[in-house]
This record gives structure tokens, C-alpha cells and sequence, in this order.
């Protein structure tokens, strides 16, 4: 589902959105305050040094490419790092290794599988739990895909990420607004932040997200997707079914692609014989080559994931002297 409009428009007081949002206001207060109380009465367990990566807002703001890049800086620190998600999406619910080989989309979801690629990968409902076989398997780090909400592991250092346009939308805690929490106690929790900027030089962030983070005490380190590769020749038919579609659709334009067609679909939507099937007529049509995201490649069925191309990205920082002081604290 996509988030309604009015979780990133201001009160305006002249159509029906806002007014919604003002009635879901006592149900917000409501959720605000069990998120209060679940942090006061936590008491997080301590298994391995461990990095969270977590959003304040529901949906995606580049977290999973986030933690793809910290893994690989302590690998190089010679940290042996496995990965730690809640596997959403997938019907199992671990403890579990993730086995690309063995497992699909819809049995541990689709950010597992992208980070068993870099090694070992976890998906646990019960963060300790799957903390303690990665424990037991020879981890010596863990770096959570989410899970800031999630009280139960302790964690050594704590990253917000944030997408710089989205910012923190309207300010309102869910239902009301994109919230998980009230902004300044996500902040509060939080060691560093990571702004997901559209560019290296487009370093724009929204108003509200930006008077918070100048109340924050910590490092405030600006990031982007760059691709890895270049893109395959046009023209393309993209199509994506993540938290943003259209950042990769500009990350594509950007590296040169000409699209023919794009087509965004709801995140983590998971493609059908039929989507495929119609995805194939209409770039036949446009006469154009098909490509996605790595993210939704790992949902294509395998006998249509050759018809598909993948764009490959990393994450680019603003600043890798400031991250890499907050890794060197557990590294």
C-alpha cells in the first residue's frame, strides 16, 4: 500500500486529507505512547557488538544499501559481520541462515537475500535469538536492516537513516503521519544520522527533518546511490517496487539511461506471472530492454529474471571520515 499524501503535506485545512489526519490525531497519541513505554521498560540484551540501522518513518529511505556499505567497512576492519533482519515479507521466521540457493523472496523476504549475497545473513523475529546463532556460526559483529524499534538486542552504535525529500513528513506519529515515534526521541536514541541525499550535490532536506537534526548532538553524515555499473544500453523500460521508485528511476537518467517507460508498483510487491508477462509485452512495445532494482530482481520468478536487467548501486558518504569514527567504536 502506499502511504497517503497527507503524511507529507502540512495541514492546510482545505480538503479532506487533513482533516483526516486530524482525526487519526488520538490515535497517534495513542501509538506515541506505547512507543514511550516500550523503550522505558526495555532492557536490551547484550550478545555481540552490534550496528542498528534503523528508520524513525515508516517506508523505505535507503537503509538496506546503508547497511550493505557498513557490513563492508568492517569486513575490511577484518570484522567477520553477518547481517540481521526480521525477514519482512517472508513466511519464515527464523531463527534462520538465509541460502540464497535454497530459499526465495517468500520465504525470508527480499532484503535477506540481497545481504546473504555479502555473506552470512539472518532473518529472526526475535532480534536475540537470531543474535545468538550468528553468535554460535562465528560472527563477531552484527549490523541489523532495521530493527531501532526493536528493544530486545543492546546495540553498540544506532544510525537513523532519513531520505532528505521525505524528511519526517508531516511531523505526526502513525496513523496521523509517517512517524514510528515521536521525531526527538528517535533522535534522542539515536548515535548518528544518515540523510539520503538525491545527489552528491543536490543536498537539500526537508524543513522540519532539518530544524530536528540541528538540535542533534551527534554526526550528521550526507549519502547517496550511485551506480556501480553503468546502466545497459537504451532504451529501457524500468520498472521498481520499492519505497521510492522514482529515485531509481533518476538514478538511471542519471547515469545516462534513456527510458522509454517507467512503472513504479507498491514496495515489496511481489511479481506475478502476469505482471511479468505484461511487463514483457509493453517493453516489446517501446521496443525497449526491461530493468529493475536489485531488491525486486530477487522477486522475479527465475524463468523471467534473464528478460530483466539489474542496475547495481552502492551508497556514496558525504563524509567517511565522520562514519568511520562511529564504526571505529566497535571495530
Amino acid at each position: 500500500m502506499q502511504p497517503p499524501r497527507f503524511w507529507y503535506d502540512d495541514v492546510s485545512g482545505r480538503d479532506a486529507a487533513p482533516t483526516l489526519q486530524l482525526l487519526l490525531r488520538p490515535a497517534s497519541w495513542i501509538y506515541a505512547a506505547a512507543a514511550r513505554a516500550k523503550v522505558a521498560r526495555a532492557t536490551p540484551q547484550t550478545v555481540l557488538p552490534a550496528v542498528c540501522v534503523g528508520n524513525a518513518t515508516a517506508g523505505g529511505a535507503g537503509k538496506t544499501p546503508v547497511v550493505r556499505a557498513i557490513r563492508a567497512r568492517l569486513a575490511a576492519r577484518g570484522m567477520a559481520a553477518h547481517t540481521l533482519s526480521r525477514g519482512y515479507g517472508g513466511r519464515l521466521k527464523g531463527p534462520l541462515r538465509v541460502d540464497p540457493t535454497q530459499h526465495s523472496a517468500a520465504d525470508v523476504g527480499d532484503e535477506p537475500l540481497l545481504h546473504a549475497r555479502d555473506g552470512a545473513a539472518w532473518i529472526g523475529a526475535d532480534r536475540v535469538a537470531a543474535g545468538l546463532a550468528a553468535k554460535a556460526a562465528g560472527a563477531q559483529a552484527l549490523v541489523l536492516d532495521d530493527g531501532f524499534q526493536n528493544m530486545g538486542l543492546a546495540y553498540a552504535l544506532s544510525l537513523l537513516v532519513f531520505d532528505a525529500a521525505a524528511g519526517a513528513g508531516n511531523g505526526r506519529v502513525h496513523p496521523a503521519g509517517p512517524l514510528r515515534e515521536p521525531l526527538d526521541a528517535a533522535l534522542d536514541r539515536a548515535d548518528g544520522v544518515i540523510v539520503m541525499q538525491a545527489s552528491a550535490t543536490d543536498t537539500a532536506v526537508q524543513p522540519r527533518l532539518a530544524a530536528a537534526l540541528a538540535r542533534f548532538k551527534g554526526p550528521v553524515i550526507g549519502a547517496w546511490i550511485a551506480p556501480s555499473a553503468p546502466p545497459p544500453p537504451s532504451p529501457l523500460f524500468a520498472f521498481a517496487g520499492i519505497g521510492n521508485p522514482d529515485k531509481f528511476f533518476a538514478t538511471l537518467e542519471a547515469g545516462g539511461a534513456q527510458l522509454a517507460a517507467r512503472l513504479a508498483f507498491p514496495d515489496h510487491h511481489p511479481y506475478t506471472e502476469r505482471d511479468m508477462a505484461n511487463l514483457a509485452i509493453d517493453a516489446a512495445a517501446a521496443n525497449a530492454r526491461l530493468i529493475t532494482t536489485e531488491k525486486d530482481h530477487v522477486r522475479i520468478d527465475r524463468r523471467w529474471k534473464p528478460q530483466v536487467s539489474v542496475l547495481p548501486v552502492t551508497v556514496r558518504f558525504a563524509d567517511d571520515a565522520a562514519l568511520d569514527a562511529l564504526l571505529a567504536q566497535i571495530a
